[in-house]
This record gives structure tokens, sequence and C-alpha cells, in this order.
């Protein structure tokens, strides 16, 4: 019996081992990545999760930009906080959308006091082993 019990725990472990991670799971996780970069105020933690070609709202932020504002932001030793809301993930394809809200507040000199709180989509795409955002898109709640 207790052998047969230590290949039943084996097993399972054997089983949740060969267990892959969904892709929806994967953009959540890249999703709060994101945001944990961005209360980091971590540019190569951020610079990981985007595309070559990332394009926030329409052509207004490229990666280079936003690359360069969380640089400039550590640099003087801004704080940033980030609260993300539920996300809900769709699936288009092979990419995936996420939408979401996020609160922004900041307590430096660089980025606003109150920076405030922002509809948001993500778009997804895989990159190898990776999901990489490559849009963004984002507006103020209520204005």
């Amino acid at each position: 019996m207790p052998l047969l019990l230590l290949f039943a725990f084996l097993s399972s472990l054997g089983l949740t081992g060969c267990h892959r991670t969904s892709d929806e799971s994967r953009v959540r996780e890249a999703v709060a990545a994101g945001a944990q970069a961005a209360e980091h105020v971590d540019a190569s933690a951020l610079d990981a999760l985007l595309a070559d070609d990332f394009d926030g709202n329409d052509g207004s932020l490229e990666r280079r930009q936003l690359i360069g504002l969380l640089h400039a932001a550590a640099f003087r030793g801004e704080t940033l906080h980030a609260v993300t809301g539920p996300v809900e993930v769709e699936s288009r394809g092979e990419r995936y959308l996420a939408r979401f809200t996020v609160t922004l507040t900041s307590g430096g000199k660089l980025l606003p006091e109150h920076i405030g709180i922002y509809k948001v989509e993500t778009a997804w795409r895989r990159d190898g082993r990776s999901w990489r955002c490559y849009s963004a898109h984002w507006e103020p709640m209520g204005g």
C-alpha cells in the first residue's frame, strides 16, 4: 500500500510537471509584470515585454520613448504607483487583447503627482516563448 501511494504521488507530480500554462494565463502574467515594472520604475523589465515595433496610442508614444521616460524617472528617483483592475483577455486567433483599468499616481517631479485612472487595451503576440505587447491604447476614465 505505501508503494502504491508513493507511485500515485510521483505520477501526480509528473502530470503537474507536464501541465503547460495557457497562452491566456501568460498574457495575464505579462500584464502583471508590466504593472510591476512600472511600479518599480524598471525600464529594462518593461522593455522585455514590448515588441520592437510597439505603438502606444496610435503613434503618440513609441517603445523607445516609453523606455526613455522610465529611465529618466528612475535616474531622478521618481516613484510611481500602478494599481491594475481586473484583466479581461480575449483571443484573436494567434494574438490576444487584454483590457483593464490602471490607476497611476506618482510622488515625483518628472511625472505628475496624480496621473489618474485609465482604460487600457493592449495587444499581444508570441515572440519565441514569450508574449510581447505590440500595441497599447489608453484613455482617461470619465474624460
